[in-house]
C-alpha cells in the first residue's frame, strides 16, 4: 500500500513538473512573439487605427505601408548594403576564427593560452571605449561611408567572442582523424580544411546566425561609419520615420517586418545546428 502510495505521488511530481514545464515555456513563447506579432499587426494598419484599435488584428490590410515604406526609406539600397556587410562580416569571421581557433586548441604553450585569453578579454571592452580610436582608423584608412569599412570593423569586435566558442567545440573532436591524415601526408593546412572544418558543423551554423543577426542589427557602428545615404544599412534607414514632432510608426513597423524576414528565414534553416553548437562550444572552452 505503501508502495502504490509512492509510486502514485512519483508520478503526480513528473506529472506537475511536465504541466509546469509546458506552461513556463508557453509564457515565454508568448513573451518572445510578442515583439513580432506587434509589429506585424502595426505594419498593416494606419496611424490612426494604432491609436484606437491598439494591438487588435486590422480589419483591413494596408499593403501600401510597405511599398511606401520602401519608397521613402530607401530600402531596397539600405538591404542591399546590409546584405553585402552581413555577408562579408559572416565569411571573414568564420574562416579567420575557425583557423585561429583550431591553432589555438591543438598546441599548448604559454604563447598560444595567452592568445586565447587576449581574445576573451577582447569580449569585455566596452564600444565606447574603441569608438573614438574606431572612427580615426577608418577616417585615416579612407574607408568611410563604405561597406568595406563596416565589414572589416564589425568582424573586429566579432573575433573575441567567437574565437571562444570555437576553440570549445574544436577540443571535444578527436585529435585521432588528423593524426591519421598527418601520416598520410597531408599538411596541418590540408587537414584542417579537408577534415577538421566538415565536423564543425554545429559550431558553424551556429556562429553564422549569430554573426548575421549581429551585422545586420548593427547600429552604433554603423552610425559612425556610414554617415552618407548611399552608405546606410537597414537599422539607419529606419531613422527616417521618426521626427522631431511626429512619427510614422505603420510604415516603421513596415520596415521593421521586412528587416526580419531574412534572419528568421536564415534562423529557421540553420536552428537545428545551433543549440548543440552553443553547448559543446561551451563545455571546454
Amino acid at each position: 500500500m505503501i508502495q502504490a502510495k509512492s509510486k502514485m505521488s512519483y508520478k503526480q511530481k513528473e506529472l506537475f513538473k511536465k504541466i509546469g514545464f509546458y506552461v513556463v515555456t508557453n509564457i515565454l513563447m508568448i513573451i518572445f512573439l510578442s515583439p513580432l506579432y506587434i509589429s506585424i499587426v502595426y505594419s498593416f494598419k494606419t496611424k490612426s487605427e494604432i491609436a484606437y484599435t491598439g494591438l487588435s488584428w486590422p480589419k483591413v490590410f494596408h499593403f501600401e505601408n510597405y511599398l511606401e515604406a520602401i519608397k521613402l526609406s530607401n530600402f531596397m539600397n539600405a538591404a542591399k548594403n546590409s546584405l553585402i556587410v552581413t555577408v562579408g562580416v559572416v565569411l571573414i569571421v568564420t574562416f579567420t576564427c575557425s583557423m585561429a581557433a583550431y591553432v589555438i586548441a591543438r598546441n599548448k604553450g604559454k604563447i598560444y593560452s595567452a592568445m586565447y585569453y587576449i581574445a576573451l578579454a577582447a569580449i569585455l571592452i566596452p564600444f565606447q571605449v574603441v569608438m573614438l580610436p574606431l572612427y580615426k582608423t577608418i577616417s585615416n584608412a579612407g574607408l568611410m561611408n563604405t561597406n568595406l569599412g563596416l565589414i572589416l570593423a564589425i568582424s573586429g569586435f566579432q573575433i573575441g567572442y567567437n574565437v571562444f566558442i570555437y576553440t570549445g567545440f574544436i577540443k571535444t573532436v578527436p585529435i585521432d582523424i588528423e593524426e591519421a591524415a598527418y601520416i598520410d601526408g597531408c599538411s596541418k593546412f590540408k587537414t584542417f580544411w579537408s577534415i577538421v572544418f566538415p565536423l564543425l558543423k554545429p559550431i558553424v551554423s551556429t556562429s553564422i546566425i549569430l554573426n548575421a543577426l549581429t551585422a545586420w542589427n548593427e547600429f552604433p557602428i554603423s552610425l559612425i561609419i556610414a554617415q552618407k545615404d548611399v552608405a546606410k544599412t537597414i537599422p539607419l534607414s529606419q531613422y527616417f520615420f521618426f521626427g522631431q514632432y511626429s512619427s510614422e510608426l505603420n510604415l516603421a513597423f513596415a520596415s521593421f517586418t521586412m528587416a526580419m524576414i531574412p534572419i528568421i528565414i536564415l534562423y529557421l534553416i540553420l536552428q537545428k545546428y545551433i543549440i548543440g553548437g552553443l553547448m559543446a562550444g561551451g563545455v571546454k572552452g
